[in-house]
């Protein structure tokens, strides 16, 4: 028996006033309270490159930087990003330079089906932001979050090792 919202229930929806800032772009949203952030950035801000995957923090494919640190947009309240700065994959080229990360990907073909690729790079971008001389136990650490279905694992740890590199560089 599934739950169902009376009308009632639904009118006690309130709007609220959203302010963030994602990819570096000030926005201003009226939304429910209960929106998720996943579901701003994908269905209001129309930036798909953050996936849902399972929908319980589990699979690490909506992976986003919310201030610096990386979250799962799935399990975010978008109210929690209130006045924050959130990152999205979209954010990470800079003037249409692909950011070290995402070049190391394509160089070391870190990806098949390319669905879990975007919360890789945010989770390994917020690695490097922290550590930029990561061992491999560093990198496992930092994408254990992250499950990519293919298992192109290896390749991944190559191109956030290799990312590192050239970001030291």
């Amino acid at each position: 028996m599934g739950f169902k919202m009376s009308s009632t229930d639904v009118e006690r929806v309130k709007k609220v006033q959203l302010s963030l800032n994602v990819n570096g772009q000030n926005y201003v949203r009226s939304i429910e309270s209960r929106t998720l952030l996943l579901d701003l950035l994908r269905s209001d801000l129309n930036l798909t490159g953050t996936k849902r995957g399972c929908d319980t923090g589990n699979c690490g494919a909506c992976t986003v930087m919310i201030d610096g640190k990386t979250r799962l947009s799935c399990l975010t309240f978008a109210l929690t990003c209130r006045d924050k700065d959130v990152l999205t994959i979209e954010g990470l080229e800079e003037n249409g330079v692909p950011h070290p990360i995402q070049k190391a990907f394509v160089e070391t073909d870190a990806l098949q089906c390319g669905f879990c690729t975007p919360g890789q790079i945010i989770s390994i971008k917020g690695l490097l932001d922290q550590n930029v001389n990561p061992k491999l136990r560093d990198v496992k650490r930092a994408i254990s979050g992250n499950i990519c279905r293919c298992g192109a694992y290896n390749k991944i740890f190559e191109a956030a090792l290799l990312a590192a590199q050239r970001i030291r560089e």
